[in-house]
């Protein structure tokens, strides 16, 4: 892939994957079931996919390789290297091609709110199957970046102008930021929170990256600054995802349509036009970057060749991509495969979090960039806390 001048890098690839249908369906709900009494815990996940990131970007400037990569070398002992390589697979791999089709049904949903019910489900999912095969078959590094810093910053503006129309009283969404608060029956939403936000996944589509953009360490400063801006952004639609949820506070909402539905009630066809272009863009995106990252952990795990293996790693993103191109246009949602990877994914981003936080402060591959006291600090605190939650999200406490 090509080297891109502009200030946005893979950061912005970080944005795109987390902003998918399952982080706006979770945002949509905490916003409408507890108003903004759940801002801080999106704020701590913001935090906490700032700290991940940066450290993830961080090695895969020094190390010049993924964090697949990474673990492929480091990890040791036949046993311990199965069990590991396991849980990515089927987390990463498997789980990605099974959200695939909550990508891919989720950019539907924004299809028809914008476009109508003229055509029927396959016809529009055929239309982003082929555009998505399109672009990751096609698409250098150039255009992919052009192509998510345009699409998020249209996202952005969907959802921000979304949440501007609610007229939100700026007093209570500052309390909710500020004032950890758990009402009842929210705590599964506060783990869904972070769980949509900080990915597995991403922390491996991000260090892989990274070689696209920058391969100097005097890059460094670029990278972190990236990091930070992207993350922000991805805050920032959170957020006012969670704010457009809260104006339906009260109301029985139990999905995306449904809300489509109140929000246009209440702020007519420029509020449903919005929201659906909102919902698109979420989805697609999601659909483009989940089979891309399942594709570059399989070639870091088993040290593909980018020149012969290559169609190892398009065999890779072709089959999560058509696997949930064909599971969303039966109709069919593998409800108890997506269960098993989200259970996986608990435990396996606390192991990866770990990991990388022990990776980053080994001297003899990052040399002078190790990690500081206070990022040591602030990262032991993002791991222990994700522990827990993982543990909750799991059933285990």
């Amino acid at each position: 892939m090509n080297k891109s001048g502009k200030i946005f890098g893979p950061g912005i690839l970080v944005t795109a994957a987390f902003i998918g249908p399952g982080t706006v369906t979770v945002c949509l709900l905490a916003g409408n079931k507890f108003s903004y009494s759940l801002l801080w815990a999106l704020f701590f996940a913001i935090v906490a996919t700032t700290v991940l990131q940066e450290m993830s970007a961080r090695l895969g400037l020094v190390t010049k390789a993924g964090l697949s990569e990474a673990i492929a070398k480091m990890v040791t002992g036949k046993w311990l290297k199965f069990i590991v390589f396991s849980m990515i697979i089927i987390g990463i791999l498997i789980g990605n091609a099974a959200y695939e089709a909550g990508n891919i049904s989720g950019t539907l949903i924004g299809i028809r709110l914008v476009a109508g019910n003229h055509m029927t489900d396959v016809f529009y999912n055929s239309i982003i199957y082929f555009l998505s095969f399109g672009l990751l078959f096609f698409g250098t590094y150039k255009i992919m970046e052009n192509f998510f810093i345009g699409i998020v910053g249209l996202m952005s503006i969907a959802f921000i102008a979304a949440a501007i129309l609610c007229k939100a009283d700026i007093f209570l969404i500052l309390k909710g930021f500020f004032s950890p608060t758990i009402p009842s029956g929210s705590i599964l939403t506060v783990v869904g929170l972070v769980g949509t936000t900080v990915v597995p996944y991403n922390l491996f589509l991000h260090a892989a990256m990274i070689k696209n953009k920058w391969n100097d360490i005097s890059d460094l400063k670029k990278v972190k600054k990236d990091t930070y801006i992207a993350i922000i952004i991805g805050g920032l639609i959170s957020a006012s995802i969670i704010i457009t949820g809260a104006s339906t506070f009260g109301n029985e909402i139990k999905g995306m349509n449904d809300l489509a539905l109140s929000f246009t009630d209440i702020y007519g066809v420029t509020g449903k036009y919005l929201f659906g272009f909102g919902i698109f863009a979420a989805g697609f995106t999601s659909t483009i970057t989940s089979p891309l990252a399942a594709s570059l952990v399989a070639k870091g795990l088993f040290g593909w060749n980018d020149n012969s293996d290559l169609y190892k790693t398009r065999l890779v993103w072709i089959s999560v991509l058509t696997i949930g191109f064909v599971f969303a246009s039966l109709g069919y949602k593998p409800i108890e495969i997506i269960k098993s990877a989200q259970f996986v994914n608990g435990l396996l981003l606390p192991l990866i979090a770990g990991f990388l936080l022990w990776a980053v402060n080994q001297k003899i591959i990052m040399k002078s960039n190790t990690n500081t006291i206070w990022q040591n600090i602030v990262g032991f605190t993002v791991l222990m806390i994700v522990i827990c939650l993982g543990l909750k999200g799991v059933g285990v406490i």
